[in-house]
């Protein structure tokens, strides 16, 4: 029969204690548990928030799990991924920016190299927000090339 050597087990045993008072004892049960915002009707997927949906309240549970929106303005103007029931919190992860470029809309693509600019006439193949890297099809040659959407709806092309 094999026996290992005990490590440090006054270390161990003091860590096991701080993670164990961590779980049960959480810093936030003691300070003020914040605010939540909770939708008043049900919001359905793809469908724009609006302030007038939206209601703050006090989070009086210690063992609500984090990742929820605080604050209105947080949450105003975002697109639900999920439907959004009454009363139940909303998490950051069920939401998402208004998209810049929509699939299939007209939009206008740009080149720079250097000093030189080309610009053409373009139609997205995929939604996409501002920042994000998307397809699309030159409407003049037929060619697909990938760019970047920019703020103002256009998309700068990349160079190859």
């Amino acid at each position: 029969m094999k026996f290992r050597r005990a490590r440090n087990t006054v270390a161990s045993t003091a860590l096991a204690a701080v993670a164990i008072a961590g779980i049960v004892l959480p810093g936030s049960v003691s300070a003020g548990m914040g605010y939540a915002v909770v939708p008043t009707a049900i919001i359905y997927p793809g469908e724009t928030i609006s302030g007038g949906q939206l209601q703050e309240v006090e989070v009086t549970n210690p063992n609500l799990a984090g990742g929820y929106a605080r604050s209105i303005e947080e949450v105003r103007g975002m697109i639900s991924k999920r439907t959004l029931l009454p009363g139940r919190t909303i998490p950051v992860s069920a939401l998402r920016e208004p998209y810049t470029v929509t699939r299939g809309s007209q939009i206008r693509l740009i080149f720079r190299i250097g000093a030189m600019t080309i610009s053409a006439a373009g139609s997205p193949l995929e939604d996409g927000s501002t920042g994000q890297v998307v397809r699309a099809r030159n409407m003049d040659s037929g060619v697909i090339v990938s760019g970047t959407v920019l703020a103002d709806g256009t998309i700068h092309v990349a160079a190859k």
